[in-house]
């Protein structure tokens, strides 16, 4: 599976609408950067956030997830409590190829702050904005920006195509236009 250039990012984005909106390269100035890099693309973290809470001693069940454990933040950042962490969405939309699969890891500089970014592999021809988690590992607080760079997609393409993709399995989360809580 050979890891894909910028060049192909690039035309992908542009042509086949894949990323939207698309940053031509690296956006920095005065912001953790976002956009095209040689091999991948630094995806934004939008400003909708879900913090976990225990404040209604809800228990976190995959599968019968109860959304009373979640408090609602919309802004210009986010403060994580400490050893918590919060569900945001990516601010670019996706359309995978059916013969791509995408790697998230998140960004040295939020990493070097104990913060972690765990998005699952974009399958093929999956499509809509990514739900991020976003934990902080640390004892204090943590502050993440609305519209900064939080994690980078590398895309990795298949010798032949899939033979089921996730929207021909028709995906539980395919097409999601927010920040979507686990379903069943």
């Amino acid at each position: 599976m050979p890891i894909k250039s910028d060049k192909w990012i690039r035309q992908m984005a542009l042509k086949k609408e894949m990323i939207k909106p698309f940053s031509e390269g690296q956006l920095k100035k005065g912001k953790i950067s976002y956009g095209l890099s040689s091999y991948g693309y630094d995806i934004r973290v939008a400003n909708e956030f879900k913090v976990f809470t225990n404040v209604n001693t809800t228990i976190v069940d995959p599968k019968n997830f109860d959304p009373r454990s979640l408090v609602d933040v919309k802004g210009n950042f986010c403060i994580i409590p400490p050893n918590s962490f919060v569900l945001a969405r990516t601010v670019e939309y996706f359309k995978i190829p059916r013969n791509i699969l995408t790697i998230c890891l998140g960004k040295s500089t939020y990493a070097r702050c104990g913060i972690i970014v765990n998005v699952t592999p974009f399958e093929p021809e999956w499509e809509g904005y990514a739900t991020l988690e976003i934990s902080n590992t640390t004892p204090l607080p943590a502050k993440i920006y609305a519209n900064e760079g939080i994690a980078q997609i590398i895309f990795l393409e298949a010798d032949e195509e899939c033979e089921t993709s996730y929207k021909d399995k028709k995906g539980k989360y395919q097409a999601q236009k927010k920040i979507t809580l686990p379903r069943m």
